[in-house]
């Protein structure tokens, strides 16, 4: 029989360590996914998006270098695998859609089989940072001048206090068996119940708060129509999640001292780094015109700012009708191209990811990754 365990290169076996020495500057894949959540919660993600690890080398996965990139593109990849990067942190997710297959006809599958190959693991923050307090939209904002901002879209807790939704309270009547009350509502599938007494117009009584989910609430509602001399004084309340402090979609922004839009202008254009913008002047205004209230969203803008009433919508990119309604109600845009209002954030990024994961790996910004437009 032919052994084939000879034919394995010993460049091979030993090319990728198992563990993560003391002296070496390395985290463990999982552990650092675990700090990376600390920095900003996948939580603030929206809905629709396609965040955190997107693709996984086999583990036990050992990271020394973390490469950070606004766009992953082949070229990109080629960059990070020239410096070594273990994990790659892409902000723009380049897996969006389902891939139905791995082969190398398209460039999302090749940057796939690519990171395979070369274990690899892809990572996307996108709207996580978008909505996080330190992150792209705040960093946005830091261009603008000294000024008060806050989310236009406000982030709430996912699951504070609680996944229950509604809150019913009534009083049980003087004639009824409160114990068995009680025990009835406890029958119902997913709610809390607790009795306790209330004095209400100067009179003594016993009232039930039942908190329980969307499909619950329909159950008690009907238990509680069975006998409308049950119960009296009956509430049904809406529990909302909190609000989470500087947290969410957007920023509007007020400026302690305005000026016009023509200052604005060079202050956007050289926080970005940009020798061009583009501009709609707001019906009725003029580049003189002054500005004090900024409403922002770093890359495509326009459902975020939709409606909001400021002097100045700042973001990458709008639709042409978008722009229209803006201007419409005298408010200027400025559009900088989507990427270029989220790829400088990525040298703060690497200094604050630095300090929060106290070194442990090296952090590489991309030198490749750039906007794909460009004015000729």
């Amino acid at each position: 029989m032919l052994s084939y365990a000879g034919l394995v290169p010993s460049a091979v076996r030993l090319a990728h360590p198992r563990v993560c020495s003391s002296s070496a500057s390395c985290m463990d894949l999982k552990a650092l996914l675990s700090s990376l959540n600390d920095f900003a919660s996948l939580s603030f993600a929206e809905s629709w998006d396609n965040v955190g690890l997107l693709v996984e080398p086999s583990p036990p996965h050992i990271v020394h270098t973390l490469f950070l990139t606004n766009d992953l593109t082949e070229d990109v990849m080629e960059e990070a695998l020239q410096k070594k990067a273990n994990l790659i942190l892409s902000y723009h997710p380049p897996l969006f859609r389902p891939l139905k297959r791995l082969t190398w006809s398209t460039w999302k599958e090749r940057l796939v089989i690519r990171a395979l190959e070369e274990k690899v693991g892809i990572y996307s923050p996108h709207t996580a940072y978008d909505a996080a307090p330190q992150g792209v939209n705040s960093w946005l904002a830091k261009g603008l001048g000294v000024c008060t901002s806050r989310p236009i879209h406000p982030s709430k807790a996912p699951s504070c206090p609680t996944e229950r939704t509604h809150r019913v309270e009534f009083s049980v009547n003087p004639t009824q068996d409160v114990a068995k009350v009680v025990s009835a509502v406890k029958g119902i599938r997913d709610v809390s119940v607790m009795a306790f007494s209330a004095r209400i117009d100067g009179e003594e009584q016993t009232r039930v708060s039942v908190t329980c989910t969307q499909p619950a609430l329909l159950q008690v509602v009907a238990f509680l129509s069975q006998d409308t001399q049950l119960h009296q004084k009956t509430e049904i309340l809406s529990l909302e999640k909190p609000q989470l402090l500087d947290t969410g979609m957007g920023r509007l922004c007020t400026l302690h001292q305005p000026v016009s839009l023509a200052v604005m202008v060079e202050r956007i254009k050289t926080h970005l780094k940009l020798p061009y913008l583009r501009l709609a002047v707001g019906r009725g205004r003029t580049v003189e015109s002054q500005v004090q209230v900024v409403a922002l969203c770093a890359g495509s803008g326009s459902s975020v700012l939709q409606g909001v009433e400021a002097d100045l919508y700042l973001t990458g990119e709008m639709s042409h009708h978008d722009v229209l309604d803006a201007t419409s109600r005298g408010t200027s845009v400025a559009l900088c191209e989507h990427s270029n209002t989220e790829r400088g954030f990525l040298s703060d990024l690497r200094d604050m990811l630095d300090t929060h994961l106290a070194g442990k790996v090296h952090i590489v910004l991309s030198e490749t990754d750039r906007d794909p437009l460009c004015m000729v």
